[in-house]
């Protein structure tokens, strides 16, 4: 693997970096972390909707949204290995985390890869901008992992296709402007052939979203009811039962974009063993070491990926084996995080420190079951990049989302 830039990526992470000290500020090493788990409808959550879009819409004007999309649809046009340097130096600067991540980094490519002109036109360039929210209508209460089982039914009416089912666990959904809607328009037997992808107004009528109260004490995901929801059939995205396809494309870009999430969370929690003298105990600091190991791996597994992208070549097995480390991880540094914190882990901190850490303990499913479980990585690693036999009487893992 390579450490170091490339001429071209020096130069491009510089102008980076340069654009952003001239719009936003230094994060400080005393800030705390944002906790963006927040209540539905609350002021706080409101008050991060509107920096987000402000930031969003700075970012447009300055030519670094979507700096992998095409300049057509007003992105810069630029490589992968540019995002990464993008999105690294970015980390370093006080900025909103992004709520446009189902939209920009999922909808996005879909709507690229399989979209008409018209839907290129109409929704990308405001997708792009930060003006609208999206969120993923795919998981229900009865198909997560095996998603080809979903059963929210579209029947066609003249122009229009009438929705009636439910969603669930669906990231932003209370505050969103348009969902990427999955629904089933053939019969239930033919599965991943009977799916078709619409692109759904969240303010039609008949729809209803009801915010779930998490135990983080936010209302990050939300479940999503259909009451005979028109859809107009230009809002079909590619061919009738041929959603599978468009899907993947979504999901593929959903296991990217978990498996980047990392951040260097370990020097956080080391300097909590610190404060709580934590680190003199041998067991505490044996889980420590192990923790920091792993960090490590991560690190350098996104570090291959990176010389993947700056030499242009294919994408291996990495996105997928990093999406599964990280869920390990994730577990592991939440526990940790418990031990070190003892009895007083049990209520919540006003150290808004200490908030972020509790948050990394209590908001850990959403990215460990999210995007495909554990379970489901490792069976997707083992057949599809080791090549060991299918598992027995079990759905395929292609139906995972």
């Amino acid at each position: 693997m390579d450490f170091d830039d490339t001429p071209e990526e020096v130069a491009f992470r510089a102008g980076a970096r340069s654009w952003l000290s001239a719009h936003a500020k230094l994060r400080s090493a005393d800030t705390a972390p944002p906790v963006t788990l927040t209540e539905a409808f609350s002021e706080e959550e409101q008050e991060h909707i509107r920096q987000s879009k402000r930031w969003q819409a700075t970012l447009y004007d300055g030519g670094w949204a979507g700096i992998t999309w095409p300049k057509e649809h007003g992105g810069r046009g630029g490589t992968p290995i540019q995002a990464a340097i993008f999105a690294q130096e970015q980390a370093a600067f006080d900025v909103p985390d992004t709520i446009f991540a189902q939209g920009i980094g999922m909808g996005g490519p879909a709507l690229m890869a399989h979209g008409s002109q018209a839907q290129k036109d109409r929704f990308l360039p405001p997708m792009l901008r930060g003006d609208e929210v999206w969120c993923q209508l795919f998981s229900e209460p009865g198909s997560g992992s095996d998603l080809a089982s979903l059963a929210t039914r579209a029947e066609r009416d003249g122009d229009h296709w009438i929705v009636n089912g439910q969603k669930v666990w669906t990231s932003s959904a209370h505050f969103s402007d348009w969902g990427i809607l999955l629904a089933r328009t053939g019969e239930q037997s033919d599965r991943h052939r009977g799916i078709s992808y619409f692109l759904l107004d969240m303010r039609s009528p008949g729809v209803e979203v009801r915010p779930i109260h998490q135990m983080t004490g936010g209302s990050h995901f939300c479940e999503v009811f259909f009451a005979d929801v028109a859809v107009p059939h230009a809002n079909l995205v590619g061919e009738i039962n041929g959603g599978w396809a468009v899907t993947m494309t979504t999901l593929t870009s959903e296991r990217t974009l978990i498996s980047n999430l990392w951040e260097d969370r370990f020097a956080k929690v080391y300097d909590l063993a610190r404060q709580t003298s934590a680190n003199t105990d041998p067991l505490l600091r044996q889980r420590l070491a192990q923790a920091h190991i792993r960090s490590e791996l991560i690190k350098y597994l996104g570090w291959r990926q990176q010389t993947a992208m700056s030499r242009g070549t294919p994408a291996g097995p990495e996105s997928s084996v990093a999406k599964l480390a990280l869920s390990l991880l994730l577990g592991e540094i939440g526990d940790l995080i418990m031990a070190l914190r003892g009895t007083a882990g049990t209520v919540t901190s006003d150290d808004p420190h200490l908030r972020y850490l509790d948050s990394l303990f209590l908001g850990q499913w959403s990215s460990r079951i999210g995007g495909g479980t554990e379970q489901i990585q490792r069976n997707i690693i083992g057949e599809r990049l080791l090549g060991l036999p299918r598992e027995p009487n079990r759905v395929s893992p292609a139906s995972a989302p």
